[in-house]
């Protein structure tokens, strides 16, 4: 039984394995031998020896190795009979070990988006430490402090690391650092574009920004008017962090910059299960998908409580600023604003978000 991957060792894997991977468990696992899975994909032998040497040295990283212990604990509890005859139902596992179960790829890209777009952000690193079913992002502000930005799943973190979409260039410790690679940073482009394709209707092989272009949001609307893309690297909220004011503070002290960061973790969370809207009196008037994924619709949920208790106007500029990550410029200009006068709304309406977690105290924290 032979698939897309061309070896008879794919059905008891889920589809989103690389190929690399599987040739590794393959070879370790099964028995098979390097010729005659050259044979079976159609290549020389030196290319699946490669690929075998390959991940047998990235076991060293601790989400590597424990995809592939999982990877392989399902084919060890199956029989050659059951390995020819079980099937793939979509993406999801039928082994009967079911390691990762519910690890599609579809849930891998959509998760991939929200994680990959945070470690794209200057200074942000994945944490990931030996006991925790969790992983957290975290970025150093100008100010020196840590700011967590992102929970992410154990099981997604093993598979974007499976995938080299992330790498730790030192596991010796007992938190692994992770950062995103350059097949991480091609991953993002390739998934927003889809979904851009997806939204527009059509396929096409528009650009998408990347970090060299982060702030020119408008550089690709063309003439369809605001874009609907959040891809922007750096949120205005780091940027106005920076700037001084009158007395040389910083014009968003560091509690400001977390409240609008736990608000955007929580609308890229909502974005996981609904369509999302360009203003804030739409999105409070959506409501979220009864089979979204998990967390989704709380985010949602908690977005809508947020900007809702902001009122009008406020909640129009933290929206844009801190959820969609538009530019201040192009948030006056759709406000109806005066130019610079954005920046001391966002300030006003920040001081009333910040109030409105700390009375809701540790029942309105997110994920993790």
């Amino acid at each position: 039984m032979h698939d897309a991957h061309g070896s008879n060792f794919t059905p008891c894997l889920p589809v989103w394995v690389p190929r690399a991977a599987v040739h590794y468990l393959a070879h370790t696992e099964r028995g098979q031998s390097i010729r005659a899975l050259a044979r079976e994909n159609d290549c020389h032998p030196s290319t699946i020896l490669r690929q075998v040497r390959r991940f047998e040295q990235r076991r060293d990283d601790p989400l590597v190795d424990d995809a592939l212990r999982a990877l392989s604990g399902a084919t060890k509890t199956m029989g050659e009979s059951d390995m020819e005859t079980k099937a793939i139902d979509g993406d999801r596992w039928t082994s009967r070990a079911k390691p990762q179960e519910g690890l599609t790829q579809a849930r891998i890209d959509q998760e991939a988006k929200r994680v990959l777009l945070r470690l794209c952000e200057p200074g942000a690193v994945m944490a990931v430490a030996r006991e925790m079913e969790t992983a957290v992002i975290v970025r150093e502000t100008p100010q020196g402090d840590q700011l967590r930005t992102a929970v992410v799943d154990r099981e997604i973190a093993q598979a974007m690391a499976l995938k080299e979409w992330i790498t730790c260039p030192d596991a010796s410790g007992r938190i692994a650092r992770y950062f995103v690679t350059n097949a991480g940073r091609a991953a993002l482009r390739r998934l927003t574009a889809q979904d851009d394709n997806a939204a527009s209707g059509f396929a096409d092989t528009r650009s998408v920004i990347g970090p060299e272009d982060a702030w020119d949001i408008n550089a690709i609307e063309g003439e369809s008017g605001r874009s609907s893309r959040y891809q922007v690297f750096e949120s205005p909220l780091v940027g106005l962090s920076r700037r001084r004011d009158r007395d040389g503070q910083p014009f968003l002290s560091r509690d400001l910059v977390v409240a609008g960061e736990r608000l955007r973790e929580d609308f890229e969370l909502a974005k996981m299960g609904s369509q999302i809207s360009a203003d804030a009196t739409t999105f409070m008037a959506l409501v979220p998908v009864s089979d979204s994924p998990k967390g989704a619709s709380a985010g949602h949920l908690r977005v809508q409580a947020a900007l809702r208790d902001l009122g009008p106007g406020l909640s129009d500029v933290t929206f844009h600023c801190c959820c969609l990550l538009e530019g201040l410029e192009n948030t006056e200009k759709s406000m109806g604003w005066s130019a610079r006068s954005g920046k001391i709304v966002l300030r006003i309406a920040l001081h009333r978000l910040k109030r409105h977690y700390e009375e809701l105290g540790n029942s309105g924290q997110m994920i993790g």
